[in-house]
């Protein structure tokens, strides 16, 4: 192929001509900026054509013909043709059929009903999947949601579910809320920070199970377990764990039928892999952990011989129309959103966290000790611009690790560590934390009573946990504490909407936002398959602008 970038030809030797375009009144187009203008009519045919001179250009409409057919000057050799493509197409179709949407999209679990109910509800009337965002939240709240949801959607054939989060320090809860989930019929459960199963995700997962009159193996409720290292994703892709169903089958929670056929079956259908997120991360590559966990996918059927076909979706730095279309070229089923959900009118946000995640830029994001597993050392991935949270998150992991207890803080520190992070004294913290678990965990506070250690982890995380309440109701008085969720993704998300009409926050609903970042990723798909054929795109045609879609 020649270098000169004012034409685009190929040598004849490698040239196939399929036969000859033949134009109705539209002419063939060879020049880069009407030639970009066009590549956003993904929904036409488009024809790969060359004239005599050896450039290479697009046809729009006109008729194919045999080239012993073809004469006169509106004919042209033929190299290709490419079909209609549109945003419902990126993905696997698999993912469409078994969960009855048009769109292969999903918004993400964000915690403490941040994913609020009206977010899950515009996803399922815009025909894509939503979750409720059910960790952090006390039962009677995700049960009061879980009633919403059923009340809008339970009758309809509309796709949805809820979060269902690993909860080490408080098993009892996640029991309670996966057995909340089989009561009501909720299908759908967004599997979160598992990095090893518990007899509550696997009982959901093969509680159904059954043959159809043919012996195929139907599933009632399916899993999408997020999952950010192979070792996680290998739980996942396997049958339930032996053990576990041998309990459950013992303890009368499934039936024979359901303990047989779970061998039959992964754990997950749905695997959705994480890379650089807001929240729990392992500020992972994209690029770099797909393909090894599609490959673990792909060793795991051969091995098992799963008649039923597995999904691994993409999630994490998806931001923009091009980052989506490069998830869907990594062979992702489907992707997933989180961050740029956040600032969307349906999101559990304040106005004041949502103009703060407007104004990010990339660089805007650090890590900080997440609540629910500040004793094990995990981290979340936080808004940094706007807030002292993190900085003031890592002083108390540093205090953790130094004493041994509260009182064992010397009083200068306290009196830094009350003034400067907590923004109350460790009699109040105290207070209102055995208050707290008083009523959510009793457990816990007799615990405390033993180990000086835990107690300073609970009033610790008292602090950490209340964080992201604040952000979410918008406390004046606490905005330099707010927690916010946020990846890499906020800020990509915000420099593509510049100047556009999703740059307001009033503007950024969920489903526009979905539309948009799945619409521009069929123009790069387009854009990017005209390129490899030798047309002249510019580079103006992988830029999306963000318009109102219906």
């Amino acid at each position: 192929m020649t270098n000169n970038p004012k034409r685009s030809r190929y040598p004849e030797s490698v040239l196939t001509t399929v036969g000859m375009w033949v134009e109705d009144g539209r002419p063939p187009i060879f020049e880069a900026a009407p030639l970009g203008r066009a590549v956003s009519e993904v929904r036409s045919p488009m024809h790969v054509v060359q004239r005599g001179d050896g450039r290479v250009g697009i046809g729009l409409g006109g008729a194919i013909v045999p080239q012993t057919q073809a004469n006169g000057q509106r004919a042209h050799r033929l190299l290709a043709t490419l079909p209609a493509l549109y945003p419902e197409w990126l993905g696997d179709r698999s993912f469409n059929e078994t969960h009855g949407v048009r769109f292969p999209y999903v918004t993400g679990a964000m915690a403490n009903g941040i994913a609020t109910t009206d977010l899950v509800i515009a996803m399922a009337r815009a025909q894509m999947l939503g979750f409720f965002g059910a960790a952090g939240l006390a039962f009677h709240h995700v049960e009061a949601a879980l009633d919403r949801l059923v009340a809008a959607l339970g009758d309809t054939e509309l796709a949805w579910g809820m979060n269902l989060i690993h909860s080490p320090a408080e098993p009892a809860l996640e029991e309670a809320v996966a057995d909340l989930y089989l009561r009501r019929g909720v299908r759908r459960v967004s599997a979160a920070a598992y990095l090893s199963l518990t007899p509550a995700i696997v009982r959901y997962a093969i509680t159904g199970l059954r043959r159809d009159p043919h012996g195929r193996i139907l599933r009632r409720h399916h899993v999408f377990a997020k999952v950010s290292r192979p070792q996680v994703a290998q739980h996942f892709l396997a049958p339930a764990p032996q053990p576990i169903v041998d309990t459950l089958l013992r303890e009368g929670k499934i039936t024979a039928e359901e303990a047989t056929l779970a061998a039959h079956v992964p754990l997950a259908e749905d695997l959705t892999v994480e890379a650089d997120s807001g929240g729990h991360t392992d500020n992972q590559a994209l690029t770099a952990v797909f393909p090894v966990i599609a490959a673990l996918r792909d060793a795991m059927v051969a091995r098992h011989g799963y008649e039923r076909p597995v999904r691994v979706g993409a999630a994490g730095g998806l931001g923009t129309p091009r980052s989506v279309a490069a998830a869907f070229s990594l062979g992702a089923a489907y992707v997933l959103t989180g961050s740029v959900n956040q600032a969307c009118v349906e999101s559990g946000l304040s106005v004041a966290g949502k103009t703060l995640l407007a104004q990010a830029t990339m660089g805007d994001v650090t890590m900080a000790p997440a609540a629910d597993m500040f004793e094990q050392g995990v981290e979340v991935q936080v808004l940094k611009r706007g807030t002292m949270f993190a900085a003031r998150g890592r002083r108390l992991r540093d205090l953790y690790k130094t004493y041994e207890s509260l009182d064992a803080i010397a009083p200068d520190e306290r009196a830094r560590l009350e003034r400067q992070v907590l923004g109350a004294s460790l009699r109040e913290v105290r207070e209102a934390t055995h208050a707290f678990w008083a009523r959510r965990d009793p457990q816990q506070n007799e615990r405390a009573a033993r180990d000086p250690k835990h107690e300073m982890a609970l009033c610790f995380r008292w602090y950490l946990g209340l964080s992201s309440r604040w952000a979410i109701v918008g406390d004046p008085q606490r905005r330099l504490d707010y927690q916010i969720w946020c990846g890499p993704a906020m800020g990509a998300f915000n420099d593509w909407v510049r100047g556009s009409f999703l740059e307001a926050i009033e503007n950024r609903s969920v489903v526009q936002v979905a539309r948009n970042l799945l619409e521009g990723a069929a123009v790069v798909t387009r854009a990017h398959q005209l390129r490899t054929y030798g047309a002249p795109v510019p580079q103006a045609a992988f830029h999306f602008v963000p318009r109102p879609l219906e």
